[in-house]
């Protein structure tokens, strides 16, 4: 429906705008932004318990690189190209994968090394037709959550079962329960030989067939370096968003002199999986939003308590109770316009804030709080209020719970 577009959600919640000169690159505003950072604050720590190691590399690049992965003959016609008097030519990335193979160069590797995991929030630039821009959904400018492992051939299929099982318990999270996979196969114009293609198809299999999953088959959707594990996520309305994958390649390691010593001391390439789970994060959001209507989990929202009080003799007491919101890692609004009660609270609702903490005359004289959701009404304790608020924010659900609050008037 046209109210679920998330281009119509952002501009009533204001998390973003598009200047008309500078089409597909995202100007995030305060709400947007800390949505934005929420959730790549969660995904970071989730990748943390994996034991990933962030890193951070460059967004202009030699031409010489490019050419050397095979991405300069792929993508040469979406890469922004930076002309230099020198004559060597640069270009902003369009994707990460070289420099982490870069990194894992940058030192004498042994097998005791591996699997070594590295991820990046990788800023990148793809010069995409200007009549395919469509809000987040589409842009030039974006973040990937790029991860990459480099391992041995028989750590495939756990490094694979790993990322499988951390994609299925994010997308639980963030209120998805159901995604579709396929494995796409090699193209027709690909980098590498028919065995390394038919060892790494197979192995792709076998590891998502370990998982449990069942992958459609694709013949001619893989990358040019390998063949692809696609996670499609389903919406509330029924729509199929292609998001996470997991690519396995035999060939730009060895195309960027990537080696480890082995267990008898001999040089070996390692085998890279290429992965992502929310793709673009700016998509992400897109989709995020479309999914859950604008009413994000209570955990996620830009603003999860609205502060309102009743007239302007409880001001002096609301904004304590915003300093005490922040200290408990809150995220609330202060709503004190010289507007009645009920058109604040409206406000609100407008805003799709999760919860509204009411003080009044009675709050302000006994120490508590009205706290509402959507269809509940609680009144507690200042300080059971608030600890109880705090720990719903940390509970990946889609909803506030009733349990929220446990003194109740």
């Amino acid at each position: 429906m046209e109210q679920d577009d998330h281009r119509i959600l952002a501009r009533r919640l204001d998390l973003y705008h598009i200047e008309e000169d500078a089409p597909g690159m995202i100007y995030w505003h305060p709400a947007g932004w800390q949505l934005y950072r929420q959730l790549e604050e969660y995904l970071r720590g989730r990748m943390r318990e994996l034991d990933y190691e962030e890193v951070s590399s460059p967004q202009l690049l030699p031409r010489s690189l490019w050419e050397r992965s095979g991405h300069w003959e792929k993508f040469r016609e979406n890469m922004f190209v930076v002309p230099r008097d020198s004559g060597r030519g640069m270009a902003l990335k369009p994707m990460s994968c070289p420099c982490h193979l870069q990194i894992f160069n940058s030192s004498l590797r042994s097998w005791r090394d591996l699997p070594m995991r590295l991820s990046e929030f990788g800023a990148c630039h793809r010069d995409e037709p200007s009549g395919s821009m469509h809000g987040l959904l589409r842009t030039r400018g974006f973040v990937q959550d790029d991860a990459h492992v480099l391992c041995m051939p028989q750590q495939i299929e756990s490094e694979v079962a790993r990322f499988v099982g951390l994609l299925s318990s994010v997308y639980s999270d963030l209120g998805f329960e159901a995604f579709d996979v396929a494995l796409s196969l090699r193209p027709e114009k690909r980098a590498g030989s028919d065995e390394d293609w038919d060892q790494a198809e197979a192995q792709l299999l076998a590891a998502a067939r370990s998982t449990g999953l069942s992958p459609v088959l694709q013949p001619g959707e893989g990358a040019f370096y390998g063949p692809k594990l696609e996670f499609a996520l389903r919406d509330r309305q029924g729509r199929s968003w292609q998001c996470g994958t997991i690519q396995l390649d035999f060939v730009l390691p060895a195309r960027l002199g990537a080696s480890y010593a082995d267990s008898n001391g001999n040089r070996a390439v390692p085998v890279m999986l290429h992965h992502a789970i929310f793709g673009s994060m700016g998509r992400f959001i897109g989709i995020l939003l479309e999914h859950h209507h604008g009413r994000l989990p209570f955990w996620l929202a830009p603003v999860q308590v609205a502060v309102m009080p009743v007239s302007e003799h409880q001001l002096g007491i609301a904004q304590e109770l915003k300093r005490h919101l922040v200290a408990a890692g809150l995220r609330p609004k202060l709503f004190d316009e010289s507007e009645t009660l009920a058109r604040r609270i409206v406000s609100s609702h407008d805003l799709m804030v999760p919860v509204v903490a009411v003080l009044g005359k009675r709050e302000a004289q006994d120490g508590s709080i009205t706290l509402r959701s959507q269809q509940r009404q609680w009144v507690a304790d200042w300080h059971t209020g608030i600890a109880k608020l705090a720990e719903t924010a940390t509970r990946r659900l889609t909803e506030v719970p009733p349990d929220m609050l446990a003194a109740v008037r």
